[in-house]
């Protein structure tokens, strides 16, 4: 069976990114085909700055490296490395009604904030292009997000529409989500997700943090008036950061319960400081350790989008044919 997963290089890697992503990769690489992709083309819906977007790119594919993904394994590439993605974007594009893209809440959100007439088309249309990301490779499984699982049902209708049309050509991707810590939220306000894009300093703790800073953004994290220390989704505060014990500490709730039962705020969070520290200890190792020669992680790179291309181009080929395009 074959899975993809990617990730936008929009700002630096967070711990959300980690404990709802990236960590799991390593094990998804024993079971299944996997290709792991930094959809740098979805990046630019929105302004990048071009110096950064070029660091975050850079920066993502040695974390993903550094947390174990192994390219003899798996296949990490770039997404703008491979043009058949553009490509059969545009001929999904073709197939689909406008009224599925419409009802997309990613957008229907963002163009009532901002309003349609500065909202870009890019972000309107993302949907095809992450549908011709997964269709590109007969995908399987796709691990996503709550917050992205309509992008994969979106996806499994347009495959769906294409296979009708011109005959059986694409797989019918599944999303599969992880049951625990799959929504991380901002450590300053526990009742908006934990964003790259978010600009202050409390808000998120980013892989490369120093351990200063991780004890500094901890310590200051937003809790409650109330003194017991349990998982209660109705404190949404104090919730987040115990599930942040739980994913990196690897003991059970009842157990962490029990553990902090009768101390105070402060007890906790140093302690929390603590594991986080440690735990991002040897990813930061080896992020330093394969980045002091930036052009290992470019032939890496490159490596992957050579495995890729083949797929890709492959699928592109019969899309074409089905169709009746020379």
């Amino acid at each position: 069976m074959i899975l993809l997963s990617g990730i936008q290089p929009t700002g630096r890697l967070h711990i959300g990114n980690y404990l709802g992503a990236i960590q799991n990769w390593p094990e998804f690489q024993k079971k299944y085909t996997s290709l792991f992709c930094i959809v740098d083309y979805h990046a630019i819906t929105v302004y990048q700055d071009p110096k950064r977007l070029k660091q975050n790119i850079y920066e993502a594919a040695a974390l993903l490296f550094a947390a174990g993904i192994d390219q003899k394994k798996s296949i990490v590439f770039v997404q703008s490395h491979i043009s058949a993605h553009t490509e059969l974007a545009w001929i999904l594009n073709c197939i689909m009604p406008m009224g599925w893209l419409e009802r997309m809440t990613q957008f229907k959100d963002k163009s009532q904030k901002q309003g349609k007439e500065r909202v870009g088309v890019g972000l309107f249309d993302y949907p095809a292009l992450m549908a011709s990301d997964i269709l590109l490779y007969n995908v399987d499984v796709v691990p996503v997000g709550e917050d992205q699982k309509q992008h994969v049902e979106l996806t499994r209708d347009i495959a769906g529409r294409f296979n009708k049309l011109y005959g059986k050509t694409f797989k019918l991707p599944k999303a599969i989500i992880p049951e625990t810590g799959a929504r991380i939220m901002g450590l300053d306000d526990p009742d908006k997700k934990m964003s790259k894009s978010e600009k202050t300093y409390g808000h998120a703790i980013y892989l490369l943090d120093s351990p200063d800073d991780i004890r500094k953004k901890i310590m200051s994290a937003t809790t409650d008036s109330l003194r017991s220390i349990r998982f209660d989704k109705k404190r949404p505060g104090i919730y987040n950061l115990l599930t942040l014990y739980e994913r990196f500490s690897g003991d059970s709730r009842k157990d962490i319960e029990k553990r902090f039962q009768g101390k105070g705020y402060a007890k906790f969070k140093q302690e929390l400081a603590d594991i986080i520290i440690e735990g991002l200890r040897p990813l930061q190792n080896k992020y330093k350790e394969l980045t002091a020669n930036k052009n290992d992680i470019d032939t890496l790179i490159r490596q992957g989008a050579d495995k890729a291309r083949p797929m890709a181009e492959k699928t592109l080929r019969l899309v074409k044919t089905k169709m009746g395009l020379l």
